[in-house]
């Protein structure tokens, strides 16, 4: 596992130059109990088999901690170009590619080599795919696969280095940085970082803009409201726009119509699709329906749970700061965060629980579609999470406050049971604070900011140090720490030592990341009206948010599997919403507090007035976006640009081999099977024993090299594989015998 040092050294660390041509890891767990040992030796058994059977060779270490590491790679380059030639002619028949692949194989994979992250993707397809699709069918947690942790890709730690030291010393990123995060781990992670670096030019204007407002007009302006309703506008569709283009650059416009099935589906019965007379697995739509209106009640469980909560402490917090006046107070302003930091986490993770239940229970048949479903449940959660305390001040405290405050008698009532002879609590009159609306605001752009920073790079990093210290210090007073003893190579050594460290860390998830930003935009188009640095403030930590992104990659998380995606998914859905309901929330706060004073009573408040200003904002917000969306697709970009061209291309082609020109070529020789078990030993093995054996007489031979001789062929990773469980197995019974005496 690479450190924060070792990024910024010159030369990479021993164990971390290399990855011995390591396509994926699988991580295995073996069982700690002996009546499970049976059952994990005959899955490891199967788990070699089917990799070997579709033409992976394949490599077993010690794991530690009661688990084995095995090594995986496509053993045959005429193997990889198949699935490759294969992929890209499905994306040609699915509209993805305008040119069909090149019959011409040697000369089509010169003109348009395999990238890195395309290599990766399609050796993960062709060991997680079912085996009725040609691939081993293996899917980590299910089934007869449980004991596999996971399945994972080792970094190349000499490019994140690279990467890295180049984005610290950058202020800007460019087209190129986006295009090597997008060759190395694909078109998914690529699209975030095109998107934050978008956003982040596009905050340059409303954060000047914003400086100058605050200087010049003050808060609650119209003026800078609707200049910030239309910056919303026009960069939402700019950034529609934006990632279709970038789309087209990447060669992935559409690719969200080839979509990958779930093993979880469970389907009713299987039928002929009337299109194309396959035979295809159905799960009634009208029973998926009826389970997706289950997320109406959800979102009035999340409001009532959540927001229950929220307006609780927003109450105490009320009568403590601005009504109590007794003994202890400057303590007890401390109580609403100290109980929202208790129950909030609990109640978020509970209902992100039932929310994936309810996600995994409308059945999906492919993952695009579990994962927008999922995405709209969690986007419900953190819009009351993240929002609801600004709307209870700007819209419940301010007009109603003179009639909800007695109501906060019942703080008083109930502590003064805990007083001495049940006297009076100390109280004043309450007065509407003009200042806890901008408080606020300033709090969930700035201080939020940095805490969330802190709790999501700084607080794991530390975590996960001290843990690897202590559980060093452990080793050195146990004498060894594993149950297995290590006894690895001296040339494996370091570089098993950080995949060991790799296999214990998180899996990196976007959607993270993508949930902070359209959160981070939502404060901007609703409340930046009330504080307009708002902009300057998010400019600052998007700048450091793109550096910290990289680097979780890069040393707190597992490499991510290199997906493709052709935009930000539903995310772009939520953006949309957020800008719209900028220009609702920005009239109905100018209206509040520009136009009298409030002093808490609703009687004072124009309800006509309010009510066609949120109107006439929403109307304008429309009209403006008609006339946006117009404007840009008139513009011309690079990428509809290359996607004319090629047509053009293709159009004069087929015009030339119409009219009689060549249109020979070399046929396509495709390998239609893996190397089998029969054939899988042949590759991996027989044409490299002979080299093996002469290599270690000479000492001859690259560690990378040597690490894929050490076994010969599947038998013997099976063979070796077995040993090891029965060793770990042996030592955990050994070590409950000891605790047990």
């Amino acid at each position: 596992m690479a450190g924060l040092r070792s990024l910024y050294k010159d030369e990479a660390e021993p164990g971390l130059k290399s990855n011995f041509d390591v396509d994926y890891v699988i991580h295995y767990k073996i069982p700690t109990q002996d009546t499970e040992k049976a059952e994990a030796e005959a899955a490891f058994i199967q788990l070699i088999k089917a990799l070997s059977t579709v033409g992976f060779a394949t490599e077993v270490r010690n794991g530690g901690k009661s688990s084995l590491l095995v090594f995986t790679k496509i053993a045959s380059d005429k193997l990889l170009n198949n699935q490759v030639y294969r992929s890209r002619l499905q994306d040609w028949l699915y509209g993805v590619r305008i040119h069909a692949p090149n019959q011409d194989v040697n000369k089509y994979f010169e003109d348009e080599p395999v990238s890195e992250a395309e290599r990766l993707r399609l050796a993960y397809l062709l060991i997680t795919k079912p085996r009725n699709e040609g691939g081993a069918g293996i899917n980590p947690k299910t089934g007869q696969w449980k004991n596999v942790s996971s399945i994972f890709p080792l970094h190349d730690h000499n490019f994140n280095r690279q990467w890295i030291q180049q984005w610290s010393k950058k202020y800007y990123l460019e087209e190129g940085d986006i295009t090597q995060i997008r060759d190395r781990f694909g078109e998914r992670v690529a699209f975030y970082f095109a998107f934050l670096q978008a956003y982040f030019s596009f905050l340059l204007f409303p954060a000047a803009f914003g400086f100058a407002a605050w200087l010049l007009l003050g808060q609650f302006s119209w003026f800078y409201a609707i200049v910030n309703c239309l910056w919303s506008v026009v960069f939402f569709e700019h950034w529609k726009t934006k990632e279709t283009d970038l789309a087209v650059q990447w060669g992935v416009r559409g690719v969200s119509k080839i979509q990958h099935p779930r093993p979880q589906f469970q389907f009713e019965r299987e039928a002929q699709d009337p299109v194309t007379g396959e035979a295809i697995r159905v799960y009634s739509p009208f029973k998926r329906l009826a389970r997706q209106m289950l997320q109406v009640p959800f979102a009035l469980a999340c409001a009532s749970v959540l927001g229950g909560l929220i307006v609780s402490c927003f109450a105490i917090e009320i009568f403590i700061t601005e009504v109590y006046t007794g003994p202890f107070k400057q303590y007890l302003t401390f109580l609403p965060t100290i109980l929202l930091t208790i129950f909030m986490p609990t109640l978020q993770t509970l209902l992100t629980q039932l929310a994936e239940r309810l996600t995994a229970l409308e059945n999906y048949e492919t993952h695009d579609a579990h994962q927008a479903s999922f995405v709209q449940k969690i986007f419900v959660l953190n819009f009351i999470t993240s929002y609801t305390p600004i709307f209870l001040t700007a819209f419940i405290y301010v007009p109603f406050g003179k009639i909800l405050v007695p109501y906060l008698d019942i703080f008083q009532l109930t502590a003064q049971k805990f007083t001495a002879q049940g006297k009076p609590l100390p109280t004043k009159s309450w007065e509407i604070n003009p200042d806890r609306l901008t408080k606020q605001v300033i709090y969930f752009t700035v201080t939020a900011q940095i805490v969330n920073f802190a709790t999501e790079v700084i607080v794991p990093y530390v975590k996960r140090k001290v843990f690897k210290a202590v559980e060093e210090v452990s080793e050195k007073k146990n004498g060894n720490g594993d149950a297995l003893k290590q006894q690895d190579l001296p040339e494996e050594a370091d570089f098993l030592s950080r995949v060991r460290n790799e296999a214990e860390l998180d899996v990196y998830d976007v959607t993270v990341d993508y949930r902070e930003m359209v959160i981070q935009f939502g404060y901007l188009s609703l409340f930046s009206v009330i504080w307009p640095l708002t902009a300057c403030s998010f400019l600052v930590n998007n700048w450091v948010e793109a550096r910290s992104d990289a680097m979780k990659i890069a040393i707190s998380s597992q490499r991510p599997i290199p997906w493709r995606a052709d935009s930000i998914g539903p995310w772009l859905n939520a953006l949309g919403f957020l800008s719209w309901l900028g220009s609702l929330t920005s009239a109905a706060i100018v209206f509040l507090f520009n136009s009298s004073k409030q002093d808490g009573s609703p009687w004072d408040i124009s309800a006509w007035g309010l009510l066609l200003s949120i109107l006439f904002a929403e109307h304008i917000y429309l009209v403006v976006q008609i006339v946006v969306r117009n404007v840009i697709a008139k513009l011309d970009s690079p990428g509809l640009q290359k996607e004319r061209a090629q047509r053009f291309q293709m159009r004069k082609q087929l015009l030339e081999q119409t009219f009689g020109a060549n249109a020979g070529g070399q046929e396509v020789e495709l390998e239609t099977d893996g190397p089998a078990v029969r054939g899988g030993e042949k590759i991996t093995r027989a044409a490299l024993e002979e080299e093996a054996r002469q290599l270690s007489t000479k000492g001859g031979g690259s560690p990378e090299t040597l690490f894929w001789l050490r076994q010969r062929g599947a038998d013997e990773t099976i063979q070796i594989g077995r040993a090891l469980i029965s060793e770990v197995s042996e030592s955990n019974s050994n070590k409950t015998k000891v605790a047990t005496q």
